[in-house]
């Protein structure tokens, strides 16, 4: 199969003009992100995460699914390269819940280098993810609805940093500098498969509707949306079933063996 970027397009309803800019850039990983959506339900059902792009084109376009970071910026990385954008992979530690030093290299982000200036873009981070490039060198900081971003510098690191009405996080650290394709895969091995991995023994979900987001760690559920909060307990398998069909856009009939190591009744 060979990639097929007007697929793509229809996927996330873009219908600008494609030129390598900033504007370009922006509206692009808006669309991707409003579209396609952060699940790992893969990774709960046994399925496994491949990283081709024949895989990633069949479930995050055909299949209408969504995916976690190492597919969402794959996917992203190569309609970027197809349309004219140069751009580099990199990895990350997230440090959301761990310190740099316990954390592993398991998240991937794309830079991309502009006239305007080196801008990060990462499509993949689940609830935390910036909506918007967020420039690499200059520390300003990006804002997108409820939500602000910048890149702050700690020595040979860059840390990724996110504002929400609740509170300021460093979400992930990186050197931001050449990774190998190899490096990728181990990582995204590690996430899939290892027992200690959250993505193994968690379910983590995001998704954007029109005036806010639905997100979903485990059991608990919230959805903003106007600038409101509202939080509940998924009940059952079926429960989390109607919520993809309603906000994610797809329906998995497997859902219903679905086996989630720390949700009580369902492992």
């Amino acid at each position: 199969m060979s990639f097929d970027l007007e697929a793509y397009l229809a996927r996330v309803g873009w219908r600008g003009d494609l030129r390598s800019d900033l504007a370009t850039l922006a509206g692009l990983l808006d669309a991707h992100m409003r579209h396609i959506p952060f699940e790992n339900l893969d990774v709960l059902l046994g399925r496994g995460v491949r990283l081709d792009l024949d895989s990633l084109q069949r479930k995050l376009v055909g299949d209408r699914r969504g995916g976690y970071c190492f597919e969402h910026a794959t996917l992203f990385a190569a309609v970027l390269e197809r349309i004219g954008f140069t751009l580099q992979r990199h990895t990350a530690r997230v440090v959301v819940a761990a310190p740099r030093t316990e954390s592993p290299r398991t998240h991937m982000f794309l830079t991309v280098p502009l006239p305007e200036g080196r801008y990060v873009v990462d499509p993949g981070f689940g609830s935390l993810a910036p909506r918007v490039p967020v420039p690499l060198e200059d520390g300003r900081a990006v804002r997108a609805g409820d939500e602000t971003h910048w890149m702050a510098r700690d020595g040979d690191l860059w840390i990724l940093r996110s504002r929400t009405p609740e509170k300021a996080v460093d979400c992930w650290v990186s050197e931001v500098g050449v990774d190998n394709v190899v490096d990728f895969e181990v990582g995204n091995h590690y996430t899939s498969t290892h027992p200690q991995s959250a993505f193994v023994n968690r379910l983590m979900l995001r998704a954007l509707i029109a005036d806010g987001r639905v997100s979903a760690m485990n059991r608990e559920v919230t959805v903003r949306s106007a600038g409101a909060a509202r939080t509940f307990q998924l009940a059952d398998r079926s429960a989390l079933r109607a919520l993809l069909a309603e906000h994610f856009g797809f329906d998995l009939r497997e859902i219903e063996t679905l086996r989630v190591p720390s949700v009580e009744g369902w492992n």
